[in-house]
C-alpha cells in the first residue's frame, strides 16, 4: 500500500496520554527517575556522606541531624545528576552505555529534566542551610557548581577532567563531617583525600574499557588521548599507590583503631596489585578487574572505618 499525505493525515492522532502510557509500559516511571538521578552514583554519595557524619560525630549520634544531612545531600546529588544529563544529552546519545538514559532515549523531555534537576538541587541546598548548617550547604553548592560548570565542560576539553572531577566527587564525606561537627578540620580533609585518590584509578579503568565510545562522543578522557595506554596505566598505578598512605590518615588522626589499620593495609595492597597488573597488561580484562577491585575496596574500607571508630 502506498503511503500518501492523505493517508497520514487521516490516521488517528496519538494522544499525549497514549504516548505516556506506552513510555511507562516500556520503562516504568520509577526506572526513568532512577536513571535520571543516577541511583547507584547517588547511593555512593549518600554512603560516603553517612560515613563522614558517623565518624565525625562526638558522643552519641544525633540521628535527626543525620537524617536531615542525608535528605539534603540526596536532593542536591539527584538534582546534579539530572542537570548533568541535560547538559550532556547530545553526547550521551552517541554512546551505547548512556544512550538509554531518559533524555536521549526519549523517555523524558529536556525541559522536564531541567525543572526536576533545578528544583531538587535548589531545594536540597536550602534544606541543608536551614536543617543542618550553612557550611554544609556551601560545600553542597560547591559540589554542584564544580560538577556542572567545571567538570562537565572540561570533559570535552582536557584529560585533566578526571582529576578535576574527583574534587566534587570527594566532597560528600566532608559534607557529612561538617554536618556533624559544624566545622572543617584536618580529620575531615582526610576523608576527602581518600575519596579523591580512590576515584582516579576507578574512573581510569572505566575510561579504558569504554575508550572507543568516549572518543566517538568527543570526551577527552586520558585513554582516548593515550592509545598505547602507557600514561593511563602509570597514572592508575601511581594514584592507587598514593591512596595507600592516605587511607591510613584516619588511624593517624586517632579516629579509628588497629582493626582499621590492618584492614586498610590489606585492602590497599590488593587494590594496588590490581592496578599494577593493569599497568603491565593494558587489556579490557585487567581494566575490569581494577574496576571491580575499586568497587569492593571503598565500601569495605568505609565499613572498617565505621566498625572500628574510636568513641570520643
Amino acid at each position: 500500500m502506498k503511503v500518501t499525505a492523505t493517508t497520514i493525515a487521516s490516521a488517528p492522532a496519538i494522544s499525549a496520554e497514549t504516548r505516556l502510557r506506552s513510555i511507562v509500559t516500556d520503562k516504568s516511571a520509577f526506572a526513568i527517575l532512577s536513571d535520571l538521578f543516577k541511583a547507584r552514583l547517588t547511593f555512593l554519595v549518600l554512603l560516603t556522606t553517612l560515613v563522614g557524619f558517623y565518624v565525625g560525630s562526638r558522643g552519641s549520634i544525633n540521628y535527626l541531624l543525620m537524617i536531615h544531612a542525608i535528605l539534603g545531600t540526596a536532593m542536591v546529588a539527584a538534582g546534579a545528576a539530572a542537570l548533568n544529563q541535560l547538559l550532556e544529552r547530545e553526547l550521551d546519545a552517541k554512546m551505547k552505555r548512556t544512550a538509554s538514559r531518559p533524555i536521549p532515549s526519549g523517555h523524558m523531555s529536556a525541559d522536564t529534566a531541567l525543572i526536576i534537576g533545578a528544583a531538587c538541587s535548589s531545594a536540597g541546598l536550602i534544606y541543608l542551610a536551614y536543617a543542618v548548617n550553612l557550611i554544609t550547604a556551601v560545600l553542597g553548592a560547591s559540589t554542584l557548581c564544580s560538577y556542572l560548570f567545571v567538570y562537565t565542560p572540561l570533559k570535552r576539553l582536557t584529560s585533566l577532567n578526571t582529576a578535576i572531577g574527583a574534587i566534587p566527587g570527594a566532597l560528600p564525606p566532608l559534607m557529612g563531617w561538617t554536618a556533624a561537627r559544624g566545622e572543617i578540620t584536618s580529620d575531615g580533609w582526610a576523608l576527602f583525600a581518600i575519596l579523591f585518590f580512590w576515584q582516579l584509578p576507578h574512573f581510569l579503568a572505566i575510561a579504558w574499557i569504554y575508550r572507543e565510545e568516549y572518543a566517538r562522543a568527543g570526551f577527552m578522557m586520558l585513554p582516548v588521548l593515550d592509545p598505547t595506554g602507557e600514561r593511563t596505566g602509570r597514572q592508575a598505578f601511581s594514584h592507587t599507590l598514593g591512596l595507600l598512605p592516605i587511607s591510613l590518615c584516619p588511624f593517624v588522626f586517632k579516629l579509628v583503631g588497629p582493626l582499621y589499620l590492618g584492614g586498610a593495609l590489606i585492602l590497599g595492597a590488593g587494590f594496588l596489585w590490581c592496578a599494577f597488573r593493569f599497568s603491565r597488561e593494558l587489556s579490557v580484562a585487567r581494566a575490569r578487574a581494577l574496576f571491580y577491585a575499586s568497587i569492593l575496596y571503598l565500601p569495605l574500607l568505609l565499613g572498617l572505618m565505621v566498625l572500628d571508630k574510636i568513641r570520643v
